[in-house]
């Protein structure tokens, strides 16, 4: 449980102002259907966490103890300065229609942006701290990502306005430096 629970925390504050909640609110204002936008997005989420997850188990199976911890703690104090850096997203980046439908293009387009972003690697990171959890830690980055996208698409802008995105930035940037160093000196 604690697993599902950090993974839910870190993930819906690490994607405030990120450019994939940056995507949900472009998508919402194009297309105007937040079902099948806020369905694309949970399917996105699962196949692309799922897939992260993945590997961040199968990396603990190469790595010794010692050496994971190292890169774990590491990974965390860079993610850590990473939260701190503003994302932004192109219009060009995001389809203006597609023959793949509201939810197809939404699918798509979350599942791309998704490759190499900050939730997708602190999924796997998430995974391979919690290697016993692996399904615990995807469901906690879903919950975490819906958590964070899904307001936008049916708020929109209003709900974007209100949300401190420095401030969060700030918290989660700090539970990230939290669990680097309890990594490195082996806490948990």
């Amino acid at each position: 449980m604690e697993a599902f629970l950090v993974a839910t925390g870190v993930v819906a504050l690490a994607e405030m102002g990120d450019k994939t909640q940056l995507l949900a609110l472009i998508l919402a204002a194009r297309f105007r259907k937040p079902w099948p936008i806020v369905a694309g997005i949970f399917t996105a989420t699962v196949l692309n966490h799922a897939l992260a997850g993945a590997v961040g188990n199968w990396v603990t199976q190469f790595l010794g103890p010692d050496i994971l911890r190292w890169i774990l703690g590491g990974s965390f104090i860079a993610m850590a300065v990473w939260m701190m850096i503003p994302d932004k997203i192109d219009e060009d980046e995001v389809p203006k229609s597609s023959h793949y439908g509201v939810f197809g293009t939404t699918v798509l387009a979350f599942f791309l942006a998704e490759m190499g972003d900050k939730t997708q690697i602190a999924t796997v990171m998430l995974a391979a701290r919690y290697v016993d959890a692996y399904v615990w830690v995807v469901m906690g980055t879903t919950l975490g990502m819906m958590l964070a996208n899904a307001p936008v698409v049916w708020l929109g802008d209003r709900i974007v306005k209100r949300v401190p995105i420095q401030l969060v930035h700030g918290i989660s940037a700090a539970i990230f430096m939290v669990l680097g160093v309890a990594a490195l000196i082996g806490w948990g």
